[in-house]
């Protein structure tokens, strides 16, 4: 089993050490450092004394309790005091992530009586008298909520709605930094599908969209189809669909490195929460005819009657036609595709040993994979996780801030199963033929290439489809 202790920038500290001014003394305080298993990112000089030196020490850990044995190791050494210690991460939060900036300058009665009263007046009855121009003459143009109840953050589990706000506030910077949306974060203080439909209802006049997030299954399905249907503006709920997706980006660029088709290969989805039956719907509409599912009773066919709800009994009806049963073991037998949507180890190498030649598996459990891609070497052909520290990492970032700027370029009034296909396209069409590799099946969320791309073939697919209600000029759109 790999060594899981790897330093990340997620669990990085300063250290602030007065240091006799003895030779070798600093040497003595990285060596112990590096003893620990800390990774050294910066040194800087605070002040320099008669006698010490007062020094700032960047260092990556992997979790906060190697965080705090490393600092114990240091306070160890003679000569040396920590002063202070921060945690990075919780410095970057401090007052929030983002903020609200005006677009234009106030800088006379002359643009003031214009942004506000008098001028805004004839704006607000242009508005009136032609609702349609809410949306060239407001944010909603280009603006999405992000809106969570915080029942399922992250993997984490139900932390409340002030829990989730520093996830919504980083997805808010994503989007505008990778698609050039403004989002704003809105966590709701209420667990009741009603009153949070209600709520974004009530509140939908402001946005071009909305970015469902973090909300538990089975509820989640219920409040996104409700939305869907009596709102006409997108509605998209990133923890299903965006992982969607990238997995669908991901497995046609790994077909075409095993050399078969999706029509002919079966799948095994392990974990049937939101994530999980979002990427069995959408691999079936690309050509995927043989999906099995499990949970924590074992796989999901017709019939069964245990641990079973709404979305589980769609799932029976559509899927595994050969009525496999047993546990995840057992149906993974002969199966050319894992999904991992669930939990950490589940997977050993004498499973992938059982699957079908040349197996492609997804381990997307957070933040440990439900098998290590160093066990898995040898097994699979190609191997992607949700970590970024593994090669082909399974990723949100790489869609929804596309999708969502395709449909605001072209005033979509959803976002239907062909604009997310058209953006798994999109993605796996960034790799080329030449690049392609069993490290290389998705591209990095860095490549500023993706969103436009995305951006692109969504626009196209929403105005083939007749959900758009704006021509814009492609692909010299709005980005």
């Amino acid at each position: 089993m790999p060594d899981k202790q790897t330093p990340s920038a997620s669990f990085s500290f300063t250290v602030r050490v007065e240091i006799q001014n003895l030779p070798g003394k600093l040497g003595e305080v990285t060596t112990t450092i590096g003893n620990a298993g800390g990774d050294i990112g910066a040194i800087d000089i605070v002040r320099v004394g008669k006698d010490s030196i007062v020094r700032d020490i960047t260092v990556n850990a992997a979790s906060e309790v190697h965080n705090r044995q490393i600092i114990d190791e240091v306070r160890q050494i003679d000569g040396v005091d920590v002063i202070q210690v921060s945690d990075r991460t919780f410095l970057m939060h401090i007052g929030g992530k983002i903020e609200t900036v005006s677009k234009i300058p106030l800088n006379n009665r002359a643009d003031l009586s214009m942004a506000y009263t008098p001028g805004v007046a004839r704006v607000c009855e242009a508005i009136h008298k032609d609702p349609e121009k809410v949306f060239t003459l407001t944010i909603k143009k280009n603006t999405v909520a992000v809106v969570s109840d915080g029942t399922a953050v992250l993997g984490l589990g139900n932390l409340g709605a002030g829990a989730a706000m520093p996830v919504m506030e980083g997805k808010c910077q994503l989007f505008k930094e990778f698609g050039g949306v403004d989002a704003f974060p809105i966590c709701l203080d209420t667990t009741d599908p009603h009153e949070i439909v209600q709520t974004i209802k009530n509140i939908s006049v402001a946005f071009g969209g909305i970015n469902l997030e973090d909300i538990s299954a089975p509820r989640c399905f219920e409040i996104e189809e409700r939305l869907k249907e009596e709102l006409d503006i997108p509605v998209f709920h990133d923890d299903q669909h965006g992982t969607a997706v990238v997995v669908l980006a991901a497995l046609i660029n790994s077909l075409k490195i095993v050399g078969k088709r999706m029509e002919d290969i079966k799948v095994v989805v392990n974990g049937i929460g939101a994530a999980g039956v979002a990427c069995t719907k959408i691999v079936m509409a690309a050509g995927v005819q043989n999906v099995v599912g499990c949970d924590t009773s074992g796989s999901i066919y017709k019939g069964r009657t245990e641990n079973m709800n709404w979305v589980k009994d769609w799932y029976a009806r559509h899927t595994n036609p050969d009525k496999e049963k047993g546990d995840i073991h057992d149906v993974i037998r002969n199966a050319d595709v894992f999904f991992g949507l669930s939990v950490p180890g589940i997977l050993t190498v004498q499973d992938l040993e059982n699957m079908a030649s040349d197996p492609i598996v997804f381990a997307m459990a957070n933040p440990d994979p439900e098998i290590y891609p160093e066990d898995a070497a040898g097994h699979a052909a190609v191997i992607a996780t949700g970590r970024s520290d593994y090669p082909n990492q399974i990723n949100n970032v790489l869609c929804f801030p596309g999708i969502f700027r395709g449909a605001l370029n072209c005033r979509a009034s959803r976002i239907n199963e062909e604009m997310k296909i058209a953006a798994a396209n999109a993605i796996a069409g960034i790799i080329t033929d030449d690049e392609l590799h069993a490290d290389y099946v998705v591209p990095s969320v860095f490549d500023k290439r993706v969103s436009k791309a995305v951006a692109v073939e969504v626009e196209k697919a929403a105005n083939e489809t007749g959900v758009s209600r704006r021509q814009s000029a492609l692909p010299d759109s709005e980005f």
